[in-house]
């Protein structure tokens, strides 16, 4: 079972992080059914979610093409996804709740693009692709002041410095 490199990301962006590079070579966790299982399961799907993979894959392309490439069409994917489910408002012991009724493997995907338009509602300029430039991963900036380049400083963020410092040093301008 592959182990993706970057978790933790509000619902959009973990199925945007479905796919990264690693090595120079693109990867695709949701190439094994398996793996479709195991990240259903990571974001609270718990029950079998049959015939999820296709509307996935619709959503996190368009999720992936809202982030790159925004504008009408994109947005029309969006809300197509969006088409194959609805809140329903009911009140129970005297209280609110909400249900989501959605068409038949569509749940998993119609709450991802859902969360991002909550996202976009609330914090639409803190949603990021990582600086560096091998990399294709989205992070959500919850950092103070908002200045968060890398969705890891571990391993993007100590690449970038790492190469930037090699530069200099090739450059002559790093004395000891």
């Amino acid at each position: 079972m592959l182990e993706r490199p970057h978790r933790g990301e509000p619902l959009p962006l973990e199925l945007v992080n479905t796919r990264w590079v690693s090595r120079g070579m693109p990867v695709d966790f949701f190439e094994d059914d398996l793996c479709i299982g195991q990240w259903l399961t990571e974001n609270g799907f718990i029950d079998p979610v049959p015939d999820a993979k296709a509307p996935l894959l619709e959503a996190r392309d368009a999720l992936r093409d809202a982030l790159e490439r925004p504008g009408d069409a994109t947005e029309a994917r969006l809300n197509a996804v969006l088409a194959h489910g609805s809140v329903r408002t009911e009140i129970h012991g005297g209280r609110p709740e909400h249900a989501v009724d959605a068409d038949a493997g569509w749940l998993p995907a119609w709450t991802a693009v859902s969360r991002y338009a909550e996202l976009l509602q609330a914090q639409p300029d803190r949603v990021r692709r990582c600086a560096h430039p091998e990399c294709v991963l989205y992070f959500h900036d919850t950092s103070r002041n908002g200045t968060r380049r890398w969705h890891s400083m571990e391993t993007c963020g100590a690449r970038s410095k790492a190469q930037r410092h090699y530069r200099r040093v090739q450059s002559g301008q790093v004395t000891s």
